[in-house]
């Protein structure tokens, strides 16, 4: 994946302080009874694969129109460019995202979406290999949230790629099998795990589950305050990573932040080049492994 950008998708929920405002834009999920539970605020963030940095986010309530993944990410599309891989689970892979990703000239590799896993044959299509097939599959009909201009815009057809590979039925816009072997592609799918442990991060270890600010303006800005500050973190482990020679993901992001906040403990108010320098190293010095 030399000179392409991967980038990864994936949705979370963080909770609000339980106030009037705060239940008005964003409601409890329907499956709790009123009173017993907190506001949900739910965010869908496309980061980047190789830096774990936060490219974009979007954020909106967790119940009522337009509160899933699907229509929030819509909204993240603009930092992809032509030649970026996007990863994703089975959330995404709808008939209009994939057709808009092909047209901005973007590669998607997802996991197959529950309706579609049900009914994939792969007697059907013309054959690659195992249990590997190409399939065309035609345009549903015009969802709410579509106008009927841009709805016309939309090819009538579109042929992707469906596989079962290390245990997941995958759908992908990677066409050619001798470019992109299943192989390759397993292990490609595999890196999107690497999200879960990105938004672990900005959750457990940023201390971002439970928003504090009472009203719905103020947990914006407090949301978009977290994600400034996972990304500075992201650069110093990207500057710490350039120093030991070692790629960013080989490098903990807990113990960046502790590396850091023991630093500020410790009176850490010198910014010239030997000091920065010292800290850099700390921060290189663990290695994670590859988790499975």
């Amino acid at each position: 994946w030399r000179g392409r950008r991967v980038c990864l998708a994936d949705g979370t929920t963080t909770t609000l302080p339980d106030t009037e405002e705060n239940q008005a834009a964003y409601p409890q999920p329907g499956a709790q009874r009123k009173g017993l539970g907190f506001p949900s605020m739910r965010l869908v963030a496309l980061l980047c694969l190789a830096s774990g940095a936060l490219l974009d986010a979007a954020s909106g309530p967790c119940a009522g129109k337009g509160s899933d993944e699907q229509t929030l990410f819509r909204g993240l599309l603009e930092p992809l460019g032509e030649g970026d891989v996007l990863l994703g689970d089975a959330y995404f892979p709808t008939y209009f995202l994939l057709c808009e990703l092909v047209r901005r000239g973007v590669d998607g590799l997802f996991e197959q979406y529950g309706a579609r896993r049900r009914s994939t044959d792969f007697n059907l299509g013309e054959r690659l290999g195992t249990r590997d097939h190409l399939i065309t599959w035609t345009k549903p009909k015009r969802p709410a949230w579509m106008s009927e201009a841009a709805y016309a815009q939309v090819p009538e057809q579109l042929t992707v790629r469906e596989l079962y590979a290390g245990g997941k039925l995958l759908v992908t816009t990677f066409l050619d099998p001798k470019q992109t072997p299943k192989g390759v592609l397993r292990a490609l799918y595999w890196r999107r795990w690497q999200v879960e442990l990105d938004v672990r991060n900005l959750k457990t270890t940023l201390g971002m589950e439970q928003l504090r600010c009472r009203t719905p303006e103020m947990a914006q800005k407090e949301l978009w305050v977290y994600l400034l500050a996972y990304n500075l973190i992201r650069l110093l482990m990207a500057q710490a990573a350039l120093l030991a020679d070692q790629i960013p993901r080989q490098l903990s992001f807990k113990h960046t932040v502790q590396i850091w906040i023991s630093w500020h403990q410790r009176g850490g108010a010198s910014y010239n080049g030997a000091v920065l320098h010292g800290l850099l190293l700390l921060i290189a010095q663990p290695r994670v492994g590859l988790r499975p």
